[in-house]
């Protein structure tokens, strides 16, 4: 059987948003199927290395990258966030039942070959660069991702 292909563009920097994207991710991959992830905007926090890298910025983006989250550890839930207190909790519960935390399911989709793809666009407005994000990713604009949708049997938003 050929393998099938599943694209997913990762909008939202949530903590519970997140999860289900590698989830999904890597539960396709083990199927055997292929995958792609697309990350834009917010959802580009998700790669961000923990540790803060020196880069040359403008001041406005230096101002986002100080507002916004670094690194899949520091992400907030969608609902029921409490400044922080509901992902901590969230954190405690998923421990508890053995369930990967967001850096485990980042290095099971590496290890699977899902491909991550960073959005340059989005990286641009957000005055991000590549030396903040992880290793191990692709850069490319939104043709690529529609080239690899154009080739999915399925496509998600999340």
């Amino acid at each position: 059987m050929d393998k099938t292909k599943k694209t997913i563009i990762v909008f939202s920097g949530d903590l519970d948003k997140a999860m289900a994207a590698f989830v999904i991710a890597n539960g396709a991959a083990a199927m055997g199927d292929e995958v792609t992830m697309f990350f834009t905007f917010w959802g580009l926090n998700i790669l961000r290395k923990r540790e803060k890298i020196k880069a040359k910025k403008s001041f406005l983006q230096g101002m986002f990258g100080r507002m916004m989250p670094r690194g899949a550890g520091r992400l907030g839930l969608s609902k029921m966030n409490f400044g922080g207190m509901g992902a901590m909790m969230m954190k405690m519960v998923m421990k508890q039942q053995n369930v990967s935390s967001m850096e485990e399911l980042i290095a099971t989709a590496k290890e699977q070959g899902i491909k991550m793809i960073a959005c340059t666009m989005s990286m641009d407005v957000m005055g991000l660069k590549r030396e903040e994000l992880i290793d191990g990713l692709e850069y490319a604009g939104v043709a690529t991702y529609l080239g690899e949708a154009d080739e999915a049997n399925v496509n998600l938003f999340i």
